[in-house]
């Protein structure tokens, strides 16, 4: 009987230890939407997303063709950014002039002709023609986002439709059924597909996605069903009066973002917002209610991020230079045509170990961290990584598999080459959206850059005008004040009523004072109980303090 505990108990510790604490954690503001993805404390994913941004991957338009490049085999169509979207030939998908049709017919005969099931489908357009064939300029075509702006370039887009759900992806003008290569049970492939057949209208297609495995058949009748409402409500939308439109719009960034990394797996969700909460609440709930209990709104007046360990990671992780294990970085530089990641040595060397043995460790552990380090900033395209040069081919093909292993868990499309007789690696991995990036270094807010400052002595007398003018001035009497850690430690050091901010208590309103890591050394915020900044630097009297200490 003892035995059989111990083996029980080591049975548990075996699974505790190899068991992953995974946690959303998302930072909801008024201009944008980060979401964080640690790993038992580690960050390793990160999305960000522009609420106000106009043109989001997914979005559907009505647009009109501005002009052909026969050069390129692609058009110009203006989606209404400043810049014309890129639609290339092999983008306009087999069933092109079946979309075209459709088009012409919704315009000209508005919602008795919407019905896509009634349609003629029309002879496929040939894999390798010329785009002069089958656009011409002034025609009005429904195409989708495919890439955000990205640089100096306009959206990339096409006309091969499709509408993402958490089971399925519905693609209209043609009918065929795609099964996940993930769902490797051939019973579950029939079982889903037998199902499929059933219930999907004509002339759309079907994407099984890897989630949809054991799902029951009402609910991917369902989701079909809230699918194809979808389609059918922005094509009501059609108006031929307006150009470029927009038909059918994403769920909102934070829905479409949970959408595609949402895990069982996943133990917490935290979220600052409370709208954004209840949003995700409702989505949660959709999609898997036994495990609504774990979506958790977070209320705490210390920023979510600094709270989670996330904004010292950030800091850490999206430099120029990255440091990774016992003195040994990489440098991670950008060009217009691809990335390149030198990896680096530093100091890091044991004794009694050959270059060879060490340029094999620094190797694998450097493997490691661009792994890593690809997902987390979404570094697309093409990536080409300069190893430490080493000898023995056993070593390089060390070196390959352990990078394979290590990509395994990235979601995006990639695809990895062996090492160059040069020592160079090159990945391709996809790139849909910008590349995420993270300011790591602080301008002083005081000089502006320019090397010389007011005395940093001077700046709680500042901070004390700065209230003194909110209070007075603004007549805001129930406000929070942010400021840099060590600002926060200095201003409440001492017992406690010697300390300034109990000076502050006996002469103001009383106000709270938070720590804030994102600020710099003399940066600061007010915010007011709804959230909203408050903005005092139009304080004639603050002016005047710093120019009679000039």
């Amino acid at each position: 009987m003892a035995g059989f505990l111990l083996r029980c108990q080591c049975l548990f510790l075996i699974y505790y230890l190899q068991k992953v604490n995974n946690e959303l954690v998302i930072d909801a503001k008024n201009s944008n939407v980060t979401i964080a993805l640690t790993e038992d404390g580690r960050l390793v994913e990160l999305n960000k997303e522009n609420t106000k941004s106009s043109f989001v991957v997914g979005d559907v338009y009505l647009a009109k063709v501005r002009k052909i490049m026969p050069g390129l085999n692609a058009a110009f169509v203006d989606v209404g950014y400043e810049r014309g979207a890129f639609l290339h030939y092999q983008d306009l998908g087999p069933q092109f002039k079946s979309l075209v049709a459709f088009t012409k017919n919704v315009i000209n005969g508005g919602k008795k002709a919407s019905a896509l099931q009634n349609l003629k489908m029309q002879k496929e357009i040939s894999k390798v023609g010329t785009i002069s064939d089958v656009l011409e300029c002034g025609m009005e075509i429904l195409v989708q986002i495919a890439k955000e702006p990205i640089s100096t370039k306009g959206p990339r887009i096409t006309s091969e439709l499709s509408i993402a759900g958490r089971y399925l992806v519905l693609m209209p003008f043609s009918d065929k059924i795609y099964v996940s290569q993930k769902i490797k049970s051939g019973e579950e492939r029939g079982r889903i597909k037998q199902a499929i057949r059933k219930i999907k209208p004509k002339n759309f297609s079907v994407i099984v996605r890897t989630v949809a495995e054991g799902v029951s058949v009402e609910d991917i009748d369902a989701e079909m069903k809230a699918l194809l409402k979808k389609w059918n409500d922005a094509i009501a939308k059609v108006d031929r009066t307006k150009e470029p439109q927009l038909l059918y719009q994403e769920s909102s960034r934070t829905v479409s973002i949970l959408r595609d990394i949402f895990s069982p797996s996943f133990d917490s969700i935290y979220v600052n917002d409370k709208s954004t909460f209840l949003e995700i609440c409702d989505y949660v709930k959709l999609i898997a209610p036994d495990k609504l209990s774990i979506v958790k709104l977070y209320d705490d007046d210390q920023p979510i991020f600094d709270h989670f360990n996330i904004t010292k990671q950030l800091k850490t992780s999206f430099g120029h230079t990255v440091s990774f294990k016992n003195g040994a970085y990489l440098i991670i530089e950008r060009t217009e045509a691809m990335h390149v990641i030198d990896v680096n040595s530093g100091n890091k060397s044991k004794a009694g170990y050959d270059q060879e043995m060490n340029a094999v460790e620094v190797n694998l552990a450097a493997a490691d961290e661009i792994a890593h380090q690809l997902r987390l900033r979404d570094i697309g395209g093409i990536i080409v990584i300069d190893f430490i040069d080493m000898v023995k081919p056993e070593n390089r093909q060390k070196l390959y598999d352990r990078m394979r292993e290590d990509m395994a868990h990235d979601r995006a499309r990639h695809n990895i080459l062996q090492l160059s007789k040069f020592g160079l690696m090159q990945i391709t991995r996809q790139r849909v959206r910008p590349e995420m990036k993270v300011e790591t270094t602080e301008v002083c807010p005081t000089c502006m850059g320019k090397g010389v400052a007011q005395p940093s002595i001077l700046f709680s007398d500042v901070l004390e005008e700065k209230i003194e003018y909110v209070q007075d001035v603004l007549k805001i009497k129930n406000f929070k004040l942010y400021v840099n850690p060590y600002v926060e430690a200095y201003l409440c050091k001492g017992w406690p009523f010697s300390s300034i901010r109990h000076k502050w208590k006996k002469r103001f309103v009383p106000f709270k004072l938070y720590a804030d890591q994102n600020l710099g050394f003399l940066q600061y915020r007010f915010v007011d109980v709804h959230g909203d900044e408050i903005d005092p630097n139009d304080n004639p009297d603050t002016e005047k303090l710093v120019k009679e200490n000039d």
